[in-house]
């Protein structure tokens, strides 16, 4: 399991006991033996791939140590035990978490310096009843937007649901267009939804350029789409001397629909309602920004004289 960042400050802080200069890549080395850590969670990352889950949680450590002046930057990248630091590890502490920075003056003036008099109470997740001290602040907000993608994400696929098939099959035109597929959308346009031939509803160019034609089959479903669906769509392929096909579907496709498109020579893909919502939300199709948070990090190379 991999370990909270509380759990983490005060070993990080015993190793840098020896008073030597640590580099943070080390020093995540010797933690990830000290709490002995599988290769999985060694790379399990934030949800949005951005970093390893641990090494933002030491990073995090790191942080409020020297919030607290109990460890120091030495140069761009490398730390060390403060003498303030030196002297509460002489008093054997059994463990340190955030509420115990709090006797640290230099940490109370941190706090203060960032949260509203009145929410001083409150600031700290120690004292909030049902916080979750177990993720960093970037995790926390990892977390949370990714409940609001999910969320956002059933709420796509119900509407798409409710529409019609014929809007359904105007918004996967919108969707390919804006990967880059069909050309233009008027183009686009009247190739999707004029076949009507078994097994494909519509045609569309590969490139703006033409190199290369797929088929779709897009269709509203509530079920899991059948493997006897996916084998018709397979079948007019074949029957139009067609290579690349795609199933677009707002529900999911049985373990046995996968195996079929790997076993034949034709290449379909095949998504599913999460995917298509993934890629409607990447792709910013029928959704709107609401609000927007930049997090930034100093950045080093700037200050390197």
């Amino acid at each position: 399991m991999i370990p909270d960042y509380q759990s983490i400050m005060l070993p990080l802080l015993k190793i840098m006991s020896d008073e030597r200069t640590h580099k943070l890549r080390e020093l995540i080395e010797i933690l990830h033996d000290h709490f002995k850590l599988s290769d999985a969670e060694k790379k399990e990352l934030l949800p949005s791939g951005s970093q390893a889950i641990f090494d933002n949680r030491v990073g995090w450590a790191k942080f409020y140590l020297e919030k607290a002046s109990l460890l120091k930057t030495e140069k761009r990248g490398y730390y060390r035990v403060t003498e303030l630091g030196a002297t509460f590890l002489k008093s054997n502490p059994s463990e340190l978490k955030t509420k115990d920075l709090d006797k640290f003056k230099a940490f109370k003036e941190f706090k203060e310096s960032i949260t509203p008099k009145n929410d001083l109470d409150n600031s700290n997740p120690e004292n909030q009843e049902n916080g979750d001290t177990t993720k960093t602040p970037e995790e926390a907000l990892e977390y949370a937007y990714q409940k609001l993608k999910n969320d956002l994400s059933r709420d796509l696929l119900d509407t798409i649901k409710s529409c019609s098939p014929s809007f359904f099959e105007r918004l996967v035109v919108d969707m390919l267009t804006k990967m880059g597929y069909g050309g233009s959308r008027k183009d686009a346009g009247r190739a999707l939804g004029k076949s009507g031939d078994g097994g494909i509803d519509g045609i569309i160019k590969e490139d703006k350029l033409g190199l290369d034609t797929i088929y779709i089959q897009a269709k509203r479903w509530e079920n899991v789409v059948p493997v006897r669906e996916i084998r018709d769509f397979a079948g007019a392929l074949l029957s139009k001397k067609a290579r690349k096909g795609i199933f677009i579907t707002t529900s999911n496709f049985p373990k046995g629909a996968y195996e079929f498109v790997e076993s034949i020579e034709h290449k379909i893909v095949l998504i599913d309602g999460s995917r298509l919502a993934d890629l409607m939300f990447e792709y910013n199709v029928g959704l709107s920004t609401q609000s927007t948070y930049e997090v930034k990090r100093i950045d080093t190379d700037y200050f390197d004289e």
